[in-house]
Formats: C-alpha cells, structure tokens, sequence
C-alpha cells in the first residue's frame, strides 16, 4: 500500500470532505481515503501510484481547488 498526501483547498465542512472523498475513491487503486478539513489535507491510500493529475481532476470535478502534493 502507497500513502499520497495532498493539499486541497476550498473545504470547509463535512459535505465537501464527502464530496472529495467519494471523487477520489472512484480512482483505480484507491483503498482508502481521510479528509482533514481544517488541515486542508488529503491522504489517500492506494494499491499503486497516483498520477498527480488524476487526483487533480478528482479534487476539481469534486468542486475544489488542488494544490499539490505533500
């Protein structure tokens, strides 16, 4: 298993880690994924790497702004 953390901005509830949750879990691989909202921090489990611009995609489909890798 692979841990990928990312920054994503724009959340501010419950609903929007929901939102970027099930979007990146419908990526191929993805075991798991926790959202910390005030962190603004995404870590996502996963059976292989993630392209960076798939996860990107995820976030922005999702309705929020990706920034990057950490």
């Amino acid at each position: 298993m692979i841990e990928h953390g990312y920054a994503v901005s724009g959340m501010s509830c419950g609903h929007c880690a929901q939102s970027v949750t099930e979007e990146i879990a419908a990526l191929p691989g993805v075991a798991g994924v926790d959202v910390d909202v005030p962190a603004r921090r995404v870590l996502v489990r996963a059976e292989t790497a993630l392209a960076d611009d798939d996860v990107r995609a995820a976030v922005e489909e999702a309705g929020y702004t990706f920034e990057g890798a950490v």
